[in-house]
């Protein structure tokens, strides 16, 4: 079960400045690629060695007035229904306004865990003012300061402890989550590997409504395979679909060793479809691109070619990942989808013998060493890889504080090019000897 942390609350209460606070955090050392798309509105942070996803939910709303209020109910209601805990934040500068009261008489109504965070706490004159939020019904008010972080530790101390224990997996079968923005193909992808239409059964109101799992098991293959297309009960409101699907598709993401991001021929890569390219490289886990309506277009002898590097420029630098070019109408190339994922899900477990890799990496190393720092020689002596659910290597020198970004790029694809982890992402440690 993933745990999801959303941020709700209305326009300009400082959603994103505590957004940011909590994924730049670890932004240091997670996040050094360049080119990172920064209209990001989900995020991984981690409190005290627990990790989740953590959403903005303002990135969602369509900013036209008739529309605006609706919208924020839809993301509220959402938010509830998908999260693990909600961060209700509100602003001390300006008080309870209707909007505010009418969020906190949805999230009254809910099961979940709530936490009113009052914003703008800068000095203690301000902390009194914050008395007033108490009139939401909510329980305690918490003071932070988004800006400067004060208050986030205690907010986030009892944040954590709703979060559930990571379960035992239900059997060991590789778990392939199929993923892409609504329309992309993604549900005709499951039936037509299933080979039949599944029914799609109305649950039973108020249970929750997770992604379904299908066990799939013909062809020589067996696996997990995640549906995130998800049964859906008819709401009222209008559906947020956009935000609704992100919500799902973190939440499958979180629970799959393997992602088939499935991309649109026609429409290309969009900003999103490389957002959860890069939640999935972030949370280690195997990724396969699916080029879905590929009987779509017009194609000569180049056209694969310069759509593959298309893609691989907006998702770089991790770009050793299978791309798979199918049109599931036509049935073309869903089971070559379906080895891509086996074989990524193999190099996600594979352990290279340790004296493989120093037979290997070691004369790679003295040819070309890592630059010297400050007039200091760096010596590599040993690597190991270390007992990991993803691939991560450590490499032990006498000074890894020199050892700079640009050699680790290195490093990486010179064990890329020696022992195939195409499709997984890969860890890096300098450690000293």
């Amino acid at each position: 079960m993933s745990n999801i942390v959303a941020i709700v609350g209305r326009p300009n209460v400082g959603k994103s400045t505590l957004f940011n606070r909590l994924i730049e955090s670890r932004k240091a050392i997670v996040d050094d690629m360049s080119g990172v798309t920064r209209d990001r509105h989900y995020g991984v942070s981690e409190w005290v060695g627990n990790h989740f996803t953590v959403i903005d939910t303002g990135g969602y709303v369509a900013h036209s007035e008739d529309v605006f209020e609706v919208a924020i109910r839809e993301q509220v209601t959402i938010a509830i229904e998908e999260a693990s805990v909600v961060i209700f934040m509100v602003d001390v500068v300006t008080g309870v306004t209707d909007l505010d009261d009418e969020i906190a008489h949805i999230l009254r109504r809910s099961k979940k865990p709530v936490y009113v965070v009052a914003n703008k706490v800068d000095n203690n004159n301000l902390r009194n003012e914050a008395a007033v939020f108490y009139s939401l019904g909510l329980g305690e008010i918490y003071l932070i300061s988004a800006m400067t972080g004060s208050g986030t530790g205690e907010l986030l101390d009892e944040v954590i402890t709703h979060f559930e224990e990571e379960p035992e997996a239900e059997n060991n079968l590789p778990k392939y989550a199929i993923v892409g923005r609504p329309n992309v193909g993604k549900s005709s992808l499951i039936n037509a590997l299933i080979g039949k239409e599944r029914n799609i059964v109305t649950p039973i109101a108020g249970t929750t409504r997770d992604s379904i799992h299908i066990h799939y098991n013909q062809f020589g293959h067996e696996f997990m395979l995640i549906d995130t297309a998800g049964l859906r009960k008819k709401t009222k409101v209008k559906e947020n679909i956009e935000f609704y699907s992100v919500m799902r598709t973190i939440k499958a993401l979180e629970e799959a060793d393997v992602i088939v991001l499935m991309i649109d021929a026609v429409e290309g890569i969009e900003s999103q479809d490389i957002n959860i390219f890069h939640l999935a490289e972030k949370n280690k886990k195997g990724i396969v691109i699916l080029v879905n309506k590929w009987d779509l277009i017009e194609k000569d002898h180049k056209t694969t070619k310069a759509f593959e590097e298309q893609i691989y420029e907006k998702i770089s630098p991790f770009t050793d990942v299978p791309i798979i070019f199918t049109s599931v109408v036509e049935k073309q190339r869903i089971f070559k989808a379906i080895e891509a994922a086996a074989k990524v899900y193999e190099n996600k477990l594979k352990k290279v013998p340790t004296s493989k890799l120093n037979d290997v990496m070691l004369p790679l190393i003295e040819h070309y060493p890592p630059p010297a720092t400050k007039g200091k020689y760096i010596k590599v002596k040993y690597v190991t890889q270390i007992n990991a659910t993803s691939p991560m290597f450590a490499f032990f020198c006498n000074l890894p504080q020199y050892v700079k970004e640009p050699y680790k790029r290195f490093i990486e694809n010179k064990l890329r090019e020696n022992f195939d982890f195409k499709g997984v992402p890969i860890q890096i440690f300098f450690r000293q000897k």
